[in-house]
């Protein structure tokens, strides 16, 4: 009745025991559902809520209430039509799908009449749930948290797919267990936020059926583009470049690496700060201040720009020190030979089988941030300082790269370079590439190189012939068996100056 007599819209949301939590009134075409808050809104179940709401017109269910069911993840939508007297008369009902062969993200039920309605809400919501939680068991990994992977650029489904590979490496290394991906080409991005909006209600339905808590873009997001994600799927959104400075905050263990990893957080993070309440947030002002003083935005802003300042400072004084180092070893009459190539491609590996040393080495991404160098004695009596440096790899972002400019440092002193790619990997040609021109970039390319091409021993025959054809200079080598360094071992010696009478007898390490 009150419906019909008002011309409008009105709803009710309702808890699983069929308590109203709320009352809404809208207009007579739609209903604005305010903020609902976080309640049970992380993970894959659902609200506990569902939407019981008018319509003046028997047109069933809208885009708009399945798009609302979804984004808020209501147990179910309801509409009940109402004729002009404003009697009840049909009542259409709609909720989610776990996932299904149809990949169907809603079912809507047949209609019928409200007053034979034998439908138990309570009963179907508990069992989408348990349906859903069974149907992410198999696939998620106890502790870590459940992510899915979006890819939106204007490059080729194929090169999308290598770039998400390597992404899927990076958020394994970070700690997170990859339920799925998702891919979408775009002539032009949305400004606002990045997908399409129907892409958008595709990615929220597989995170819901997958149990995705966060949301890893292979981009990075603008600032207003991540907020606007984060509100809108109201989980965890984060960018490659976030997942990338993760990775080193765990990686870091030495002073410098962990005060080169800090600054490019918090680099990263000075944009993304933004103000919660301007109006209440004022807490500088008062006597003695002309006008309304610093907001609490202004402060943290200035907070980040000192603790930079003073980052800077130290890592200056980190980078004068190893200045020191470097000049004591060009005094002393011995190369130095750094091992250089893309992320994980074993260079820490080659280090520990040449020289006998236990630097950490795993089969994961930024295994090594912080230099390493040893004093290793070659055949012919020839002494060499073997420097491992950290992984290269695409997309590099920029905070990181003017933070790790006093890691790569050691290369500007390198008498060679030891490229160390990984021969078994499908996308070797584009990390070559990569790695050739980040040197390129860093105006190391007249220095001498090797190119060595490790974990020869995952190749086939003939897909060794290939990757013969593409670098016949490269020389095959398996890190781990020390016994196919020689090769290697020869090409150093000859790359290298003549040897000097400095004798050198114990390791350092940076």
């Amino acid at each position: 009745m009150l419906s019909a007599a008002s011309g409008r819209q009105i709803g009710l949301l309702l808890d699983r025991q069929g308590r109203p939590e709320m009352v809404i009134v809208g207009n007579a075409h739609s209903i604005l559902i305010p903020e609902l808050g976080r309640e049970r809104a992380v993970g894959g179940r659902l609200r506990g809520l569902r939407l019981l709401h008018t319509h003046l017109t028997d047109s069933g269910l809208s885009e708009e209430d399945l798009t609302d069911m979804l984004f808020l993840r209501l147990d179910s939508m309801a509409a009940l039509s109402v004729d002009k007297l404003g009697q009840p008369q049909t009542l259409h009902v709609a909720h989610l799908l776990p996932p299904n062969p149809e990949n169907r993200s809603w079912e809507i039920l047949p209609p019928r009449r409200w007053d034979r309605l034998d439908l138990d809400f309570t009963a179907m919501a508990e069992s989408l749930e348990d349906e859903l939680a069974r149907g992410v068991e198999v696939k998620a990994v106890a502790g870590e948290e459940r992510a899915l992977l979006i890819s939106v650029s204007t490059e080729s489904r194929a090169v999308q797919e290598a770039s998400l590979n390597e992404l899927a490496e990076l958020a394994r290394t970070a700690g997170l267990s990859v339920m799925g991906r998702m891919t979408q080409r775009m002539r032009q991005m949305n400004p606002k936020t990045v997908l399409g909006k129907g892409k958008i209600a595709e990615l929220e339905i597989q995170a819901l059926q997958q149990d995705a808590q966060v949301l890893v873009f292979d981009r990075e997001l603008t600032p207003a583009q991540q907020r606007t994600l984060a509100d809108m799927t109201e989980r965890k959104v984060l960018d490659r470049t976030q997942l990338i400075l993760d990775i080193f905050a765990q990686r870091a263990t030495s002073r410098s690496g962990k005060l080169q990893v800090e600054m490019a957080q918090l680099k990263y993070l000075q944009p993304r700060l933004v103000g919660q309440n301007r109006a209440l947030s004022r807490l500088a002002g008062g006597i003695g201040g002309r006008g309304p003083g610093e907001t609490k935005l202004e402060i943290d802003r200035r907070r980040v720009r000192e603790r930079i300042t003073r980052i800077k400072s130290e890592l200056e004084d980190l980078r004068r020190r190893r200045g020191y180092t470097r000049e004591r070893r060009a005094k002393s009459g011995v190369p130095v030979v750094a091992l250089v190539g893309y992320t994980n491609a074993g260079k820490s590996t080659l280090l520990n089988t040449l020289t006998g040393s236990v630097v950490l080495a795993e089969d994961k991404l930024f295994a090594t941030l912080d230099p390493t160098s040893r004093r290793i004695r070659f055949p012919r009596e020839r002494e060499v300082v073997l420097t491992d440096t950290v992984g290269f790899i695409r997309q590099l972002p920029d905070e990181l790269r003017e933070a790790f400019q006093a890691t790569l440092e050691e290369l500007e002193s390198a008498d060679l370079l030891v490229h160390v790619a990984d021969a078994g990997s499908p996308e070797l040609e584009s990390q070559v590439a990569a790695v050739e021109f980040i040197l390129g970039e860093m105006e190391l390319g007249k220095i001498a190189r090797v190119l060595v091409l490790n974990k020869w021993d995952t190749l086939a025959e003939d897909e060794r012939q290939i990757v013969r054809n593409i670098y016949p200079e490269g020389i095959p080598v398996v890190a781990k068996d020390r016994n196919s360094l020689e090769p290697l071992v020869e090409a150093i010696l000859a790359k290298l100056p003549e040897a000097g009478d400095t004798e050198v007898t114990q390791s350092d390490q940076q």
